[in-house]
């Protein structure tokens, strides 16, 4: 399981390019075909990057995280004035709680789960995919979508073979190596941060703090994932790729699910 914790600080800055736009496209795409929700849990939610949209453009939000340093991050955000238009004028809401994705619960069942950005690569056994997969068609109402992404086996495999990567700005930098299982299909990222401290002396040669992160992946089988769905009770509509609605192939990065709970 990710926990972040000082990565937590500095993540929306790494995290810039990430297709957030694209993932909420997706989900309202699926939205518009089999029902617009008004309670949508985002699962996994991070800093916020998936929730404060869809709760600014009126959805209820349930955001969940394990991490308390995401969801502190995430908090300051949401308490922030949006600082672009197009909201609408009576906004949603956000409840920020951390849980664990394994069995997460609300008070009541919610419209939608959501869980995108590889949330579920995370989980390094199979009994903690099969334990979320079972415990989100409970937290779902009859009917609910659940839509996620994983990273494919393959997109593990192509991290190990770009390593290592390096990003070096004046204020961050890093250092990210890999060392994948072949046989777990797992693969272990490790990084280390170098933060530019804000009290450097005027005159002087710039201070920075190091710290070290690792964080663990593991991919699935794809149809292992789909019998995991149907055999909790969901119905898979879609089995698509890349943020397209292509069928998976041997090169897909990132493979999407498409489930519902029956009425």
């Amino acid at each position: 399981m990710r926990t972040y914790r000082q990565f937590a600080a500095v993540y929306d800055r790494l995290m810039e390019e990430m297709p957030y736009s694209d993932w909420l496209s997706f989900a309202r795409k699926c939205w518009d075909r089999y029902g617009i929700p008004k309670t949508v849990v985002d699962l996994g939610c991070g800093t916020g990057n998936l929730s404060i949209p869809l709760a600014r453009s009126g959805f209820s939000v349930f955001a969940i995280d394990i991490s308390a340093e995401m969801l502190s991050v995430a908090r300051s955000k949401w308490d922030e004035p949006p600082s672009r238009s197009g909201y609408r004028d009576e906004p949603g809401t956000i409840r920020w709680l951390q849980q664990d994705m394994r069995d997460w619960e609300l008070p009541h069942p919610a419209d939608a789960v959501i869980s995108f950005c590889d949330c579920l690569n995370y989980l390094t056994e199979p009994e903690d995919v099969s334990a979320t997969i079972r415990q989100t068609y409970q937290g779902l109402a009859p009917g609910g979508l659940f839509l996620f992404d994983v990273h494919s086996p393959r997109q593990l495999e192509r991290y190990a073979e770009e390593q290592p990567f390096v990003y070096d700005e004046p204020d961050v930098a890093y250092l990210w190596t890999s060392d994948y299982d072949e046989e777990r299909m797992e693969i272990e990222h490790s990084l280390t941060f170098f933060i530019r401290e804000d009290a450097t002396a005027p005159g002087t040669g710039a201070l920075y703090s190091r710290f070290e992160e690792s964080h663990v992946q593991r991919a699935y089988d794809p149809d292992w994932i789909a019998r995991e769905l149907e055999q909790a009770g969901f119905e898979l509509l879609h089995r698509v790729a890349d943020f397209n609605w292509d069928k998976p192939n041997a090169e897909s990065e990132r493979l999407f699910y498409v489930a519902r709970k029956p009425e």
